[in-house]
């Protein structure tokens, strides 16, 4: 079973640098431990009866899709082309929070998959009823950082996400604005900009507030190596899957402030201290300046994160998937 060859289909690659891209990654070294693993943008869809031959002359036993509307497409084309071979689709928050509600072809994804992966304990909640058994949550994990000493002199909050709606900057901008009397909390932005509007709102905010900076879209090291050296990591998402980030700075020492939404909860647990409601600056800006203020406050983020941190080992994270595929493999063969 530890030889079956197994393609991983996401429609990021490297060069979107994100999220879904991180996880394909990740993913493939895990399971290439044990199987010849592929990653591609899409799986194809012959065009003739030769290449169709061809295409399924040594095919891989399982697929996994990363994306259940902008994998639709390849989700439909494996489950045709091989309609007993195991197929996994994992639900990014677009899908959980937006596509599954309203969308044909995510709707359809699945019901075509054998196994549903969440990446948030929460994530099930958010599925049919009937679905719900084929349901597996799978935290995604990262290596461990050192905690860096932090200087007293003042606060340095810092965001990482892209600048769209989905990520919620406008959020983080407001908080800047009603932090201006507060020099002694900085606030930092890792990020690219997806369209020239979000850019000209970022560069005029740093202008005109000297204690925001945005960096633009860094490498990941770099942008871990900030997350090691920030105070605080703030994560305003209004819609995830399961963010990354959170994980990274959990796995640094580094405390999170993020919005209520399930992908947050799902990763920090219900009773964590650093909620704000989405869209609610009004909310951050007090928990940042309780995090700036009040000595108590980041040692008790610190510690409830401190408690979420072996959930995302990749021991943790590699145990969880290597074992959905091997039951589904053995599925197969009985």
């Amino acid at each position: 079973m530890h030889t079956a060859p197994i393609v991983i289909v996401t429609p990021a690659l490297a060069d979107a640098n994100n999220g879904n891209w991180q996880t394909a990654r990740r993913w493939h070294a895990m399971l290439s431990m044990h199987h010849p693993v592929t990653l591609a943008a899409a799986w194809p869809q012959p065009a003739s009866t030769s290449t169709r031959r061809e295409a399924q002359a040594d095919p891989p036993a399982l697929m996994i899709a990363l994306h259940a509307r902008r994998s639709a497409a390849s989700i439909a084309a494996w489950r045709e082309q091989h309609p007993q071979a195991p197929l996994v689709v994992a639900l990014t928050g677009t899908d959980l929070y937006r596509d599954i509600e309203y969308d044909g072809s995510a709707q359809r994804s699945l019901e075509l998959a054998d196994a549903l992966v969440v990446l948030n304990e929460l994530g099930a909640q958010r599925l049919p009823l009937a679905l719900r058994p084929k349901c597996r949550v799978v935290l995604q994990s990262c290596s461990a950082r050192q905690t860096l000493p932090r200087t007293a002199r003042h606060l340095r909050a810092l965001m990482v996400g892209h600048l769209r709606a989905e990520k919620d900057p406008q959020t983080y901008f407001a908080a800047v604005q009603r932090l201006a009397h507060r020099p002694d909390i900085l606030l930092d932005h890792v990020g690219n900009a997806l369209d020239p509007e979000w850019a000209r709102r970022a560069t005029t905010l740093a202008a005109s507030h000297p204690q925001y900076r945005w960096l633009g879209g860094l490498p990941h090291e770099t942008t871990r190596r900030r997350i090691q050296a920030a105070h605080v990591l703030v994560h305003p998402s209004r819609m995830e899957g399961g963010a990354h980030v959170v994980m990274e700075a959990v796995r640094s020492g580094t405390p999170v402030i993020a919005s209520r939404i399930d992908g947050n909860v799902g990763l920090l647990g219900p009773d964590y201290a650093g909620y704000f409601e989405p869209g609610d600056d009004a909310g951050l800006v007090r928990l940042l300046e309780r995090a700036r203020d009040d000595a108590d406050m980041l040692p008790l983020l610190q510690r409830q994160c401190q408690t979420r941190a072996p959930r995302f080992t990749p021991e943790a994270e590699a145990s969880h998937l290597q074992r959905l595929v091997d039951e589904l493999l053995a599925r197969q063969h009985r």
